[in-house]
């Protein structure tokens, strides 16, 4: 979000100081395009640059193509597709990737000054809206109920919609505040993850070390997890609890909950000891494999960095997998 809320100020700084400013957004894209949807980045005639479609020559050009439009008072905005093929007939970007990209070049006006602004503080809070660009301008509620995480249609350049969910919208519950859960936390908030911990040593030195977690919460016990940590399609969770006792009283508060992610952290002998136990008291095979353990891929990873390191990419593989939610 960071990344978000810097190229947001710079726009607001812009549209404050009269300079022609440049929202440039990837509306649509497909295959192996280089900027997914919703990437975006504002250019403003001084020069300044913030955030990015994608990089490379295709960015580089539209840049370029911006500047250029700023120049020009009658240029309200321009949309243009891009395919990432030397073969293809029109249309180049210069890149051989493969995919396309449907990209919005929108000149701001002082009056979107209010929307703006109300997206960085938006951002700021940590809360969702919802950004609307459409020929009628930029438009930003904070009423989200119901609405998909993204929407675009195009009849024609004159009637045309792109709609985007902004703010937080994939939790990370991180259970235990050691060593691990502070590399995990500065990985994570990286990948715009919110991220809540949960820790029943109050004055552990790493809890109080991790400045990157947005909620710190101190449990009496771990079983009042079950109350804490809310089910949810973008909700994950990763339990490294200081030991086996700890690790078991938080699997068992969450283990009938729904989540996109749930993983323990261990050796294979303490995972097979534990999900023994579990099948000696008759816990279905169907609760136990929505349950990733032991965590993490396999780089043969050992320190807390490492070990951070193989969790994030496990979650990133989750994450940008078809939802099937446990």
């Amino acid at each position: 979000m960071k990344k978000q809320l810097v190229t947001w100020e710079l726009i607001s700084k812009s549209l404050r100081q009269n300079i022609p400013v440049m929202l440039l957004y990837v509306m649509e894209s497909h295959g192996s395009s280089p900027g997914r949807q919703g990437f975006f980045m504002a250019v403003n005639q001084a020069g300044e640059i913030e955030g990015s479609i994608g990089g490379g020559i295709m960015e580089h050009k539209f840049i370029e193509l911006a500047k250029e439009q700023l120049g020009h008072f009658a240029t309200s905005y321009s949309i243009h597709k891009q395919y990432h093929d030397k073969e293809a007939a029109r249309q180049q970007s210069g890149m051989i990737c493969s995919g396309d990209q449907t990209i919005l070049l929108y000149k701001l006006l002082p009056e979107s000054i209010t929307p703006v602004n109300k997206i960085i503080a938006c951002l700021s809070q940590n809360q969702q809206g919802i950004l609307q660009l459409s020929p009628l301008g930029l438009q930003f509620t904070t009423e989200i109920h119901g609405e998909p995480d993204c929407h675009y249609t195009m009849q024609s350049e004159l009637d045309w919609l792109y709609k985007e969910k902004i703010g937080y919208r994939d939790f990370l519950y991180i259970i235990g505040g050691g060593h691990c859960a502070l590399a995990l936390s500065e990985v994570m908030q990286k990948l715009d993850f919110y991220i809540h911990l949960f820790e029943d040593r109050p004055h552990l030195h790493t809890l109080l070390e991790n400045s990157t977690a947005h909620e710190k919460t101190i449990v009496r016990d771990y079983s009042q997890l079950k109350v804490m940590v809310p089910a949810g399609e973008h909700h994950y969770v990763v339990i490294m609890t200081v030991g086996y006792r700890t690790d078991d009283i938080a699997l068992r508060a969450l283990l009938h909950k729904s989540f996109r992610y749930c993983g323990v952290l261990g050796s294979a002998a303490k995972i097979g000891k534990m999900f023994d136990t579990y099948r000696e008291e008759g816990i279905s095979e169907t609760l136990l494999n929505r349950v990733q353990a032991p965590i993490g891929i396999d780089i043969s990873s050992q320190t807390p960095t490492e070990i951070a390191i193989s969790v994030a990419a496990q979650i990133i593989k989750v994450r940008h997998s078809v939802p099937v939610l446990h």
